[in-house]
């Protein structure tokens, strides 16, 4: 039996490989982007910390820890869908952890101290993460705020370790003696901060690229068809706020390093309820969110201030103005960008490459990287 020669004439059959040789393109590693990318914000930092006076370097420390916290919370509740009214419990968890270390075990470098900081933070939210794994929308938000109410009334329990309502004070001299007056104390201590910051946002990053960020926001979209597709979803549930925990007390013992002292106080659940709205404000999909968040945390607080002694306003009024003021930025927001900041940006941007290249289909595309639907961007 003769085969059949289903060629037409004339045409010249494509080779095996395909047809054309393509140039090979080669695929960075995210990793190596990622430490790029922070190698890059560090070098962003200490740059603006030699243009600014001592308390702008502390400002910029502060937004640092918040940024790690917010990102954290962004990893739970973005990615997870997991609605968390407690992350300034793990905060707390983290500050005590670093102050008691430093008073009493001080032969441990600042570095161990807040590595410990965040295991502890993480053990807490294993078992948080495990009692909640069942729990749902309002019942897991009322669940992780009791935690915020109830783990600072432990300091009046134990007042002899904690020190009750004034907390603990200490001193971290982690100035190398080589830039001991050289390096102002504050400018150092930013430095500090941003460095484990930003090595803390590159696992976050890769995480969130990874195949637990897809498992993530498998489990947020559709828990029924991601156990049917063989995804634990417990598991994921409580790894989620595993990370999350980790990376808030990362952020409570960055605070008390800064500060040098852990205070009840300092952990309201009113932290936790600013971390939420910060989140909310700067976008729930996207680290990127969690930057613009921790800036508005800090600087629209300072902002109102200066505004208040600008009009002499009463004690009263200038108190709780700014967070009047950051009640009514957070609704105006929410209206104009339903995404947040960053997925406000993220559209403008798409609209933009839309107007210069019409044909290309962009406007059919335009998505917002924050939409808590969508992949969202690390």
């Amino acid at each position: 039996m003769t085969s059949t020669n289903t060629s037409r004439p004339g045409v010249a059959e494509a080779p095996a490989s395909g047809g054309l040789d393509r140039p090979r393109t080669r695929v960075v590693p995210p990793l190596l982007v990622h430490l790029l990318a922070a190698l890059v914000a560090l070098a962003a930092v200490v740059a603006l910390t030699l243009l600014t006076d001592p308390f702008t370097n502390l400002r910029i420390a502060t937004v640092g820890y918040y940024l790690v916290a917010v990102a954290g919370l962004a990893l739970l509740t973005g990615f997870n869908g997991q609605v968390s009214l407690g992350h300034g419990a793990f905060m707390f968890i983290g500050a005590y952890t670093v102050a008691l270390l430093v008073l009493h075990v001080p032969a441990f470098p600042l570095w161990a101290d807040l590595l410990l900081a965040a295991v502890t933070s993480g053990v807490a939210g294993l078992l948080a993460g495990a009692a909640a794994a069942r729990l749902h929308g309002p019942y897991l938000a009322g669940a992780t705020l009791a935690l915020a109410v109830g783990l600072p009334a432990v300091t009046q329990r134990f007042p002899e370790l904690l020190e009750g309502s004034n907390g603990l004070s200490f001193t971290v001299n982690s100035t190398p003696d080589a830039l001991v007056g050289v390096v102002p104390p504050t400018r150092w201590q930013a430095w500090v901060v941003w460095v484990a910051v930003l090595l803390a946002l590159v696992v976050l990053a890769n995480l969130a690229r990874g195949r637990l960020g897809r498992t993530l926001r498998a489990v947020r979209d559709d828990e029924v068809a991601a156990s049917l597709a063989g995804v634990h979803v417990g598991r994921t549930k409580v790894l989620a706020f595993l990370v999350s925990a980790v990376c808030g007390g990362l952020a409570g013992g960055l605070q008390a390093f800064l500060l040098g002292t852990a205070a009840p106080g300092s952990f309201t659940p009113a932290l936790s309820l600013s971390l939420l709205a910060a989140l909310v404000l700067g976008g729930l999909g996207s680290l990127w969110g969690a930057l613009w968040g921790a800036l508005a945390l800090v600087y629209f607080q300072v902002w109102t201030e200066d505004f208040s002694d600008l009009l002499h306003l009463p004690t009263n009024v200038a108190d709780n103005l700014p967070l009047a003021l950051y009640g009514v930025v957070l609704v105006v927001v929410i209206l104009l960008f339903p995404h947040g900041v960053q997925g406000g940006l993220h559209h403008l941007r798409l609209r933009l490459l839309a107007s210069r290249s019409p044909r290309r289909g962009v406007t059919d595309r335009v998505t917002d990287a924050d939409d808590p639907r969508s992949e969202g961007e690390a």
